[in-house]
Formats: C-alpha cells, sequence, structure tokens
C-alpha cells in the first residue's frame, strides 16, 4: 500500500458531503485523481465515527447511516481497512506520548500499520507526525497536492 493515504474522518466527509467551505478545492480534485486511482484508504473507525456522529444529530446526511455509507463505497473505490489484533495493540502501544482518543489512536495505528500516509487538519496528528511517528499531510499540503 506504499504510496497509498489514508483519510481521516473529518477529510473523507468533507469529501463525500462536498463541503466546499471546509475542503479546498485543489484537495478535492487530487482526492478524486488518487480515488481514480485506487489509492485512498478508510478506516472502520471513521465509518464508526460517522455513525457516533449521525446518532447524536450532529451530521445530517439525507437518510439512515449504513445506506449512506453502503452508497458512498459503490461510487467510489474508496477502500475500507478493517482493524485487526495488531492495530488494536499498536494503538495502546503508540510510541511519543500521542494523546488519548481512542479513534484518532485506532486511525494513525492503522495509517502506521498499513504504511500509509494519513491526510489529516487534525493539529494533534499533524504535530505527531512532525515528530517523525507517522507520514501525514494537511489538506493544504504542496506536497500532497503536486504528487
Amino acid at each position: 500500500m506504499s504510496g497509498d493515504y489514508l483519510v481521516d474522518t473529518h477529510v473523507w466527509l468533507w469529501y463525500a458531503l462536498g463541503d466546499e467551505r471546509r475542503l479546498p478545492s485543489p484537495l478535492a480534485g487530487r482526492l478524486t485523481v488518487l480515488d481514480e486511482q485506487q489509492r485512498l484508504h478508510l478506516s472502520v473507525m471513521s465509518v464508526w465515527e460517522l455513525g457516533m456522529l449521525a446518532a447524536k444529530n450532529r451530521i445530517q446526511l439525507g437518510c439512515a447511516a449504513p445506506a449512506w455509507v453502503s452508497t458512498f463505497f459503490e461510487r467510489t473505490r474508496f477502500r475500507l481497512v478493517d482493524l485487526n489484533v495488531s492495530v488494536a495493540l499498536e494503538a495502546n502501544a503508540l510510541p511519543g506520548g500521542f494523546h488519548p482518543d481512542p479513534a484518532d489512536r485506532l486511525i494513525v495505528a492503522t495509517a502506521r500499520h498499513h504504511n500509509l500516509t494519513l491526510i489529516t487538519d487534525d493539529r494533534k496528528i499533524l504535530d505527531y507526525a512532525g515528530q517523525g511517528y507517522l507520514r501525514a499531510r494537511a489538506s493544504g499540503d504542496k506536497e500532497l497536492l503536486s504528487t
């Protein structure tokens, strides 16, 4: 999976919902190209987070979450990355004192385990990547947009 990307939950939702206010158009275009190349991955934890947001009415999908997720995967080439024992254990042993949010820990561990670059605008994750523990790119990262 080298050269591939794991899309963080918020970036996935911005892209999937067409949120032009939050997702810069250069990144939206880049994600479309990477999707066509089958280089984008999504952690099952992001699907769980979406379900939680929908259950708490913090996001409006226009239909039930299972139908929305199914439709998303039917119209894109994103690859769903399941959790496994190695990822679950690595999430509890991340080097460098990563913050305690369990969903973020599992997403970071997934990216690390599968050798994926995480696309995120989460400052805590980007700072962690800056320490050398993870490959990550922000939505406006010139290297991400030019590769």
